[in-house]
């Protein structure tokens, strides 16, 4: 079942990642690297407070509902109303807090032009918070084809609206303008869509539920995401602060958006993970616990390392392909920053191991000592080293807080990783890379070096018996016909 509902959403998650592509680089495309850099700090800078909003209470709501959606229904729709009050009282005070503070915003970046962008940009603060409640309401449900089915609606009103109105208003040269509008709009189809199949399929309320222990849970995570947001993010306000270019800037977002490739990719195992984590550690079944998050933990950098190797080799052709020729300055700074992505997804999945076995503080502190080492650390190495600052600064503090986030996680579920391994999986690693000089890095057919590369990686594990038959059971699992329900 498990392997079901990760194939469901991570089909799901590739295809919103393809359009989140596809977006920025018609977005590049149309602004210039100038309108583009400014672009990114605006979306980046107002996505990074959604997070306050977006994903604190529902995370919350969806653990508790994961508890209990199977025996205690009744419950379902009075967390979901508690959560739903909470959430809507604090998405109109931030939004109304960022619309006044626009000016402020604009004055720290050294930009006051930037001032009605930001404020255009206040209206996906509660638009998006809409969306990502009934994201996270049918996680804790376990209804994963439905939030699947929501997620791919979004990755095609995101291209149809941000596109849509970057284009339609170039003529007025109001394009940068039009792609925020449309960025604000892009999440209401699907919130409209989750509330048209909620008020077909209402369960009744019955029970009571105590509103303390979704605030006691969601603030850590609250924390959490912002200190998350702002420890990827800090080093794109950093570079337009400290280099006050406009070039630099849109430069410095092509390399950090496409090098969060291999994030997005193993996002969808943390919408997996949280749940899973959380029902077991409700039962007590600490051995099922461990067994999920090792797993997870094991295929995931099973995968990751290659990817980012991959990423890494053809950096070029991968910038032109999403960007154009314009943007070619950035693929060196990909090459090294996806490395840092990696450390950072590390991070990322075991972090809602440990908010799943109701562990938030711990990666809530973690994300605050990694934002405060990053500030510091980019704004030295920036004022030195300029772009090349920003990228060494952020990788290596990603290194940082993987590392510490990995003991903790060894102390507190005990042994996850087997050291043989890990051996294997950087020898078929380090095999795949020495192949790779038979190929030519600068070429558009990387797609099928990349696929003839990752191909002789699993064989090659095969034969080491790290790809054994968990993996192809698992395989077998995700892509066989269901059985007929009778």
């Amino acid at each position: 079942m498990l392997a079901k509902s990760f194939a469901f959403v991570l089909a799901s998650e590739i295809v919103y990642n393809i359009s989140s592509y596809v977006v920025h680089s018609g977005i590049g495309r149309i602004l210039g690297p100038a309108d583009y850099g400014r672009y990114g700090v605006v979306i980046t800078l107002t996505t990074t407070i959604i997070i306050l909003i977006g994903n604190g209470i529902p995370t919350a709501m969806a653990k508790y509902l994961s508890e209990i959606f199977e025996n205690k229904p009744g419950l379902i729709p009075v967390i979901k109303r508690k959560a739903a009050l909470f959430q809507a009282l604090l998405m109109g005070s931030v939004t109304l807090t960022f619309f006044l503070l626009a000016p402020v915003l604009a004055a720290l970046l050294k930009d006051p032009s930037l001032t009605p962008l930001f404020r255009i940009s206040s209206l996906i603060i509660p638009t998006f918070a809409l969306a990502s409640f009934y994201f996270s309401y049918y996680t804790g449900i376990h209804k994963f084809k439905v939030q699947a089915f929501l997620k791919t609606l979004r990755s095609f009103s995101r291209i149809l609206f941000i596109l849509g109105f970057a284009w339609l208003l170039k003529p007025q040269n109001l394009s940068l303008e039009g792609s925020v509008i449309g960025f604000a709009l892009a999440p209401l189809l699907v919130f409209l869509g989750a509330k048209i199949y909620d008020s077909l399929h209402k369960y009744k309320p019955s029970g009571t539920f105590d509103w303390k222990k979704l605030f006691h849970y969601a603030w850590p995570i609250t924390f959490f995401m912002i200190a998350y947001e702002l420890l990827i993010t800090v080093d794109l306000y950093l570079v337009k602060g400290i280099l006050m270019s406009d070039y630099h800037t849109g430069i410095y977002n092509a390399a950090i958006t496409v090098g969060r490739i291999p994030y997005y990719l193993f996002y969808a195992l943390t919408i997996i993970l949280l749940p899973a984590v959380s029902k077991a550690t409700s039962s007590k079944n600490a051995a099922e616990t461990k067994k999920l998050i090792s797993q997870s933990l094991r295929l995931m950098v099973m995968f990751l390392l290659p990817i980012c190797i991959l990423m890494s080799l053809y950096s070029r052709p991968i910038i032109q392909l999403f960007y154009s020729r314009r943007f070619l300055d950035a693929a060196p700074l990909m090459s090294l920053f996806v490395f840092g992505v990696g450390f950072l997804t590390v991070f990322y999945v075991l972090t809602f191991a440990l908010n799943g076995a109701g562990k938030v503080k711990v990666p809530m502190v973690i994300s605050f000592l990694g934002l405060l080492a990053n500030t510091i650390l980019t704004y030295v190495l920036i004022a030195k080293y300029a772009l090349w600052g920003a990228v060494v600064g952020t990788t290596l503090t990603s290194l940082l807080v993987m590392l510490i986030i990995l003991g903790y996680s060894y102390k507190f579920f005990g042994y996850l990783f087997k050291l043989e391994s890990i051996i294997k999986i950087l020898i078929g690693s380090g095999a795949l890379y020495g192949l790779s000089f038979l190929f030519p890095r600068d070429s558009f057919l990387f797609p099928l070096w990349s696929a003839i590369l990752l191909a002789f990686y699993v064989f090659l594990l095969y034969i080491l018996k790290e790809f054994n038959q968990f993996e192809l059971t698992l395989v077998k699992d995700v892509f066989r016909r269901k059985k007929e329900k009778n």
